[in-house]
């Protein structure tokens, strides 16, 4: 078979040993960065592996051609990935399907562009059901239908566009045996968060944190108007058990909290999204710092 765009696809593949997957996932845990690079390295050890983010599989695009994205849990592993040709479901590279030893293998496949939908489920090495389309065409169906799928084959999931059409999309399908088969929404489910790897060489981003905006305000804003004022880490963060230089005199505390008004107030524009709480704890900085006693010199 000729492999073309319009049959390649995003896989996404489930790897499960426990009973209850949903409630796995309700639990939101942690992608362990360590885990998908070893994986990795296990499938070809000749791959230039680059972690690229780290995030929600089902509140961000999907993978790209070079890319991997993979997060193992306890009793469940997820894999999402770009596969060339998805017509075949059931004979999927067997070193991606066998990555993560389970009891059940789940895969499900999508090309939004060109309606390809493709799901294959496997009980430890044997085919289950498989099954591969485009409205047009189908591909592979391999197994019985399961009761899931009875609507769909009924038309009572689609309009009927007649001829030689299937009376469902592909895709619709591939959704509804996910939600059976792993017992959740991906749409709806909590975050699950997973690690993304690309293989093709590219450099390593700077992954840039986002801190609570109500910390980064009050704790950020502190310490560069300390800074811009000359206070430095030992005043900002006084202690009353250390000896510190009692040359500041109480006129010059008082020039630095007219300078840090000053800063403040050129800065309240940008931070504007800042929640009242951070800008309340920044005036409390400012009237604390204006009313600072002279340290004592005992």
């Amino acid at each position: 078979m000729e492999n073309a765009p319009q049959h390649s696809a995003v896989v996404t593949l489930w790897f499960v040993t426990t009973a209850h997957p949903e409630a796995v996932i309700a639990a939101s845990p942690r992608a362990d960065r360590g885990f998908g690079r070893k994986l990795l390295a296990q499938m070809n050890s000749r791959w230039p592996i680059t972690p690229i983010g780290q995030f929600s599989l089902n509140r961000s695009a999907q993978a790209s051609q070079g890319e991997f994205y993979i997060a193992g849990f306890p009793g469940l592993s997820v894999i999402q990935t770009v596969i060339t040709d998805a017509r075949d479901i059931s004979a999927i590279d067997s070193k991606l399907r066998g990555a993560i030893p389970a009891a059940d293998v789940y895969a499900f496949a999508v090309n939004p562009e060109s309606g390809l939908g493709a799901f294959a489920h496997w009980s430890g090495d044997t085919v289950k059901r498989a099954f591969s389309a485009r409205r047009e065409r189908v591909y592979e169906d391999t197994g019985l239908p399961e009761p899931f799928e009875n609507a769909y084959w009924a038309g009572e999931k689609a309009e009927q566009i007649g001829g030689i059409a299937l009376p469902f999309q592909p895709i619709d399908l591939v959704a509804e045996a996910q939600r059976h088969w792993l017992g959740f929404d991906i749409d709806t489910a909590q975050d699950i968060n997973v690690v993304a790897y690309a293989i093709d060489g590219r450099p390593e981003p700077k992954l840039v944190t986002h801190p609570n905006k109500k910390k980064l305000s009050a704790d950020r804003i502190a310490h560069q108007a300390s800074a811009k004022l000359g206070l430095g880490e030992s005043r900002r963060d006084y202690d009353d058990y250390e000896e510190h230089d009692d040359s500041t005199t109480e006129a010059e505390l008082v020039r630095f909290a007219d300078a840090a008004e000053n800063t403040y107030r050129r800065t309240r524009r940008i931070l504007s999204v800042a929640s009242d709480v951070a800008v309340k704890k920044y005036r409390a900085f400012i009237h604390a710092l204006r009313h600072t006693d002279k340290p004592s010199s005992d």
